[in-house]
């Protein structure tokens, strides 16, 4: 007698079982374009941004206290581990997207005409947990690259590691110039690496089932393919948060949750989709 076998009509419900995840990976994958971005973009991101906090000012407020706390957090880092206070905080302002997730998900409310939840906001990471975790280690991993090498400029650089009072007076010494420009180029490469893998990727990934490499890879062209609207708008982030860095960090409070409703209607312009 032969043994029972299943068919193939037993098999595929848990063939399919599968199937929708991948399948609108896949479909996000092939439909997804990146548009021709304008000069004037980027200060129509910020103005949008603007628009939305303003819409919500509660909930981007808290997202600014975080960001306030953090900015303490970094000036407590460089009073006792100075050399890794510039991969640090050019991180803290670069993997600021990463960190916005419930202002993107308030955004995302409200363009589409629904009214933003605080306690969403929250746990706008839930629907994409393993995704995020996958980039969030990739990011924690060049974060780590870069401080080891901040760590072997300065040992290279001085007899010893400097204390808080010496590393300022060794960055604004003239004579240490070759030291100087060895630090600046090492946190440039590193910051315009992680800046172009997050510019658009932590949004793309809440808004759509997409993968983290599908994600940093999309993110890189846009950088690549329309470098000089890209640095603009790096720059204008970067100007931005060290002017609301000034005055004891309370300029986040305002200037953090402008920003990341701003890098969701960045990611909004840039990509377009075949359905939208």
């Amino acid at each position: 007698m032969q043994a029972d076998t299943p068919s193939d009509n037993e098999l595929t419900p848990h063939a399919d079982a599968a199937l929708p995840a991948e399948t609108d990976a896949a479909v996000a994958r092939q439909s997804l374009q990146l548009r021709p971005l304008s000069w004037g973009a980027p200060l129509r991101w910020i103005k949008l941004g603007f628009k939305d906090f303003i819409r919500a000012p509660g909930i981007g407020l808290f997202y600014g206290a975080c960001f306030m706390a953090m900015g303490w957090a970094l000036l407590k880092v460089f009073e006792s581990a100075p050399a890794y206070t510039l991969a640090l905080s050019a991180g803290f302002l670069l993997m600021g997207p990463f960190m916005c997730l419930g202002l993107y998900h308030v955004s995302k409310q409200l363009e589409q005409g629904l009214k933003p939840d605080f306690g969403q906001s929250l746990l706008a990471w839930d629907t994409r947990t393993g995704t995020l975790a996958i980039f969030g280690f990739v990011l924690l991993v060049l974060e780590m690259i870069w401080g080891r090498a901040s760590l072997i400029v300065f040992a290279v650089s001085f007899d010893g590691m400097p204390d808080f009072k010496g590393s300022l007076l060794a960055l604004l010494d003239p004579e240490n110039i070759n030291f100087i420009v060895a630090y600046v180029l090492v946190g440039a490469f590193f910051a315009g690496l992680i800046f172009a893998v997050t510019v658009i990727s932590i949004p793309m990934i809440l808004d759509r089932p997409t993968d983290a490499i599908t994600a940093g890879l999309t993110s890189f062209k846009l950088v690549l393919t329309q470098p000089g609207v890209m640095l603009w708008w790096g720059f204008l982030l970067t100007v931005l948060v060290v002017a609301a860095l000034l005055p004891w960090f309370a300029g986040l409070l305002i200037v953090g949750p402008i920003t990341g409703h701003a890098t969701w209607h960045a990611y909004r312009e840039a990509v377009n989709y075949a359905e939208d």
